[in-house]
């Protein structure tokens, strides 16, 4: 048996296996676990995805209010039997064998407060003729327009008001999101914690059992303790010994949970270690509505909402009634055989039209959308109303629950430090003769008890916490707004 001893505890001092069993063991606070979550986990990876999408949309919606350039060319190659209209009016049948060449460009600057463009265009053209031989430019150097849709949907205008809010909403939506995280991290943190509290309490009490039977069994050879007595501290063992089994795999089931969660894909175990004390500090109700309205994107989210509805029914209007679109251009143009001739003297070209539409009957379509679109409207205001009330009672329910907490949790530990003292006593009494069976079963399940209500404290308390972090955007421990860094695109 000590040769046995010997050579376990020769492998176990074996710096190789001391360093393999180190690195199956990971120790966790919550401070720490909730700083890996927030870097690796799939919920703030999926954050910062979304927020990186939500930026592209933002640079895309800026780029529709800057110049644009392009360059456009589009070469056709014709072979073939076409019917052509002659000079005294009659058709013929003609073979044409040609090459058509162009070159564009165009610079475009989108007005946003009247929803046209205004362009600026510089086009060459030119045209073989390979049966005769001959070769024919057309040139416009410049050319100035405008276009634009009138009594239409301005959608240039509308953007303007709605996307920078979508955007303002998106930041604050990925802080939400990383505080969600954290308070995610600590439900699962402390989820894991009770399990293995649980599992701490039911290895103690089987360990205390089982020394009780043992123990027992000696005062009933000698009569001193019935066998209804002997029988109880029996059960009470093997119930210890079944409690100490579910515990363990509820450690297992809770460990790859919170793994999993953070993003951890290793085998290893984990250890969650919560902190005894917890700050002192109460909330102001006032101080967290303001702080909730100006950094939660709820309030962003309703307000974009109502732009959209209404964003929605100018379109339907515009839809309904009478449509007109200008194009106006000025510019100068000329022909020649030669690409140099076509740039000599160029003629003055003007050219503009104005297409008009109005519906005369469309058997209400057009009025029944702008009804619907105007009953949009008048839902969403409610809601946003609604919504508004809700978010600002959660708020409240929520400080005023958080700052009840810390009252709780000092309540729970006291409790939880005399149930363990009451435990004690109780043991040495009955060991000593002095107490019953039943007074050893009531303080073993106060103990308990008292232990698995302290650690459901510690995770109401921080689960409050990081929810009001997360609706305030505010770190309430270092009195500073939460500054989280931006993903980079």
């Amino acid at each position: 048996m000590k040769l046995y001893c010997i050579i376990a505890l020769s492998l176990l001092l074996r710096p190789e296996t001391a360093a393999a069993q180190q690195e199956e063991l990971m120790t966790l606070s919550l401070q720490q676990a909730i700083e890996i979550a927030q870097e690796n986990s799939p919920e703030a990876q999926a954050a910062r995805h979304t927020y990186r999408a939500a930026y592209w949309n933002y640079r895309f919606f800026r780029a529709n209010y800057l110049p644009s350039v392009t360059l456009t060319s589009s070469p056709t190659l014709n072979r073939e039997i076409n019917k052509i209209t002659q000079p005294d009016g009659t058709n013929q049948f003609i073979q044409q064998d040609q090459l058509s060449t162009d070159l564009s460009l165009k610079i475009n600057q989108n007005i946003w407060f009247t929803g046209g463009s205004l362009f600026v265009k510089s086009t060459t053209q030119r045209i073989d003729e390979f049966e005769d031989n001959h070769t024919a430019y057309n040139t416009q150097p410049v050319v100035i327009g405008y276009e634009q849709q009138l009594f239409g949907y301005n959608s240039l205008k509308w953007d303007r008001r709605i996307e920078p809010l979508r955007y303002r909403e998106a930041r604050k939506a990925y802080a939400e999101a990383l505080e969600l995280v954290a308070s995610e991290t600590s439900t699962l943190f402390f989820n894991l914690a009770t399990a293995q509290t649980n599992l701490d309490i039911a290895t103690y009490n089987y360990a205390s059992a089982d020394t009780l039977y043992r123990y027992a069994e000696g005062r009933y050879n000698i009569g001193t303790i019935t066998e209804n007595e002997m029988l109880q501290l029996e059960i009470n063992k093997l119930t210890e010994e079944t409690n100490m089994m579910n515990a363990r795999i509820e450690v297992e089931d809770q460990m790859q949970t919170l793994r999993s969660f953070l993003g951890i894909n290793r085998e290893i175990n984990l250890r969650v270690v919560p902190e005894d004390s917890i700050p002192q500090f109460e909330i102001s109700l006032q101080k967290a509505l303001q702080l909730a309205f100006k950094n939660s994107p709820d309030p962003d989210t309703y307000k974009r909402k109502q732009l959209e509805s209404r964003s929605a029914l100018a379109s339907a209007k515009a839809n309904a009634g009478l449509k007109a679109d200008l194009y106006v251009q000025f510019g100068l143009s000329q022909t020649g055989n030669k690409f140099a001739d076509s740039y000599r003297n160029p003629m003055n070209q003007q050219y503009a039209s104005i297409g008009i539409s109005l519906p005369i009957l469309d058997w209400g379509r057009g009025k029944g959308r702008v009804r619907v679109a105007r009953s949009n409207v008048d839902l969403v205001d409610t809601q946003a109303e609604q919504g508004m009330k809700d978010f600002e009672l959660n708020v409240c329910k929520m400080v005023r629950q958080f700052n009840l907490q810390a009252y709780r949790v000092a309540v729970a530990a006291k409790t939880d430090k005399t149930a363990d003292r009451r435990h004690d006593v109780a043991r040495r009494l009955y060991i000593l003769g002095k107490s019953t069976i039943l007074d050893l079963n009531a303080a073993i399940t106060e103990k308990d008890t008292a232990r698995r209500n302290y650690i459901t404290a510690l995770k109401t308390y921080w689960s409050l916490y990081y929810g009001l972090r997360s609706m305030t955007g505010y770190d309430f421990l270092r009195k500073a707004e939460i500054s989280c860094t931006i993903p980079k695109p």
